[in-house]
């Protein structure tokens, strides 16, 4: 199908919420890009303890999307629950400069990540309500691509800003608040839930195991898969702290995010398009080979280039990863279960995170940063094996 054709044919409420996304994004890479440094540089935090705080930040998120895609589909309305889940991480953006220890920092990045679970299934779920079937991974696909325009502006304004204000990270932090306030402004006026929308006759706790049931296996080798994926590719902000052992100073340290963010939006919604076309088993193989390199390379990473190639790497993983899983769960699981679908999925990618990240931190801090690479291209070889080995479930090509 053209490129023109199938862009034209996505429906106006993806466009609506890729622009949520960027703007969202936006505002959290900003932040985010400038964290670690704050953390350890600032208020003296452990590698360990960074490990702690990004992986029970990102877990919580993930998990916060079980209950959240849950009483979507119950609610049989999806815009309430992102209004909500946007409208949290955006109060929460001050918290962040205001922060004056280690605790007040978790306590905010819990909120904010409380803030993307609620919001995350549910979203996604709306993409799959009213995506046309032929042009689903393209319509994942597009929506990936803006929250990445998002995620490599962020980093860029932080660059700027701390130039301009003489490195001064709590001042910079204060700009993340106005782009999260336009997403949620784009919500209110842009997003539209389909007139065919109908509540669940009952709500069905997503980890009661009569719920679980109701997926076929096809689903449940997806959800497996994801988590897999979140063991071999732990918090960004070990990216971060790399380019600062990479001898980055600190205004410049958020390029690594500029260049991971800035693949990640070129290759998500061209792969989200060839997903719909060629084997999605054989992209997400090729994802795979390509977190083994950016892990190789950022493992041995004793120059700027050597990292910045890494990174790049890490980025095109992303994109050739992320929209696609997602596409994978909306056609493996029943109409009418597509927010639970979703839920469970981030349920066993949050636990597996939070355990990614947790061991990352203490491979940094007890064998140095290169083992904590060396050890996720590992799980990526685990990741192919699993994938060379399967027997296709029915739905899933």
């Amino acid at each position: 199908m053209p490129a023109s054709t199938t862009t034209h044919r996505i429906p106006r409420t993806v466009w609506a919420l890729g622009f949520v996304s960027l703007f969202m994004d936006l505002s959290s890479e900003l932040v985010h890009s400038l964290l670690p440094l704050f953390l350890v540089g600032s208020l003296g935090a452990s590698m360990l303890a960074v490990g702690l705080i990004e992986g029970l930040a990102e877990a919580t998120a993930l998990i916060v999307k079980v209950f959240s895609g849950a009483i979507s589909d119950y609610l049989g309305k999806r815009k309430v629950l992102l209004l909500f889940g946007y409208g949290m991480a955006a109060l929460t953006k001050p918290l962040f400069p205001l922060a004056g220890s280690v605790d007040q920092v978790l306590f905010a990045r819990l909120l904010d990540r409380i803030g993307k679970g609620i919001r995350g299934a549910p979203r996604d779920a709306l993409v799959a309500d009213i995506a046309p079937e032929e042009i689903r991974g393209a319509c994942f696909g597009l929506r990936q691509a803006m929250d990445t325009v998002g995620a490599f502006l962020g980093p860029l304004l932080a660059i700027l800003l701390m130039s301009l204000l003489a490195g001064d990270i709590g001042l910079v932090l204060w700009f993340a608040v106005l782009p999260a306030l336009v997403s949620v402004g784009l919500i209110v006026v842009g997003v539209r839930e389909p007139d065919s929308a109908r509540p669940a006759r009952h709500l069905r706790s997503p980890i009661r195991l009569a719920a679980w049931r109701s997926f076929p296996a096809a689903y449940w080798w997806v959800v497996g898969l994801g988590a897999l994926f979140s063991l071999a590719r732990f918090s960004e902000a070990f990216l971060v702290l790399r380019a600062q052992d990479a001898s980055f100073s600190t205004t410049w340290v958020p390029l690594v995010m500029v260049v991971m963010a800035g693949f990640y939006m070129l290759s998500a919604y061209p792969a989200g398009k060839w997903s719909d076309r060629l084997s999605r088993s054989a992209l997400l193989a090729v994802s795979l080979v390509l977190l083994i390199i950016a892990d190789l390379c950022l493992a041995k990473a004793g120059s700027p280039a050597l990292l910045l190639a890494g990174v790049a790497f890490w980025g095109l993983h992303m994109g050739f990863s992320q929209g696609i899983l997602a596409a994978l769960v909306a056609e493996t699981t029943p109409a009418d279960l597509k927010g639970t679908a979703f839920g469970l999925f981030n349920l066993a990618s949050g636990a597996a995170l939070l355990l990614a990240s947790l061991l990352a931190g203490w491979l940094w801090q007890s064998l140095g940063a290169a083992s904590t690479f060396i050890a996720g291209a590992a799980f990526c070889v685990a990741a192919l094996v699993l994938l060379g080995l399967r027997n296709a479930p029915v739905g899933w090509r």
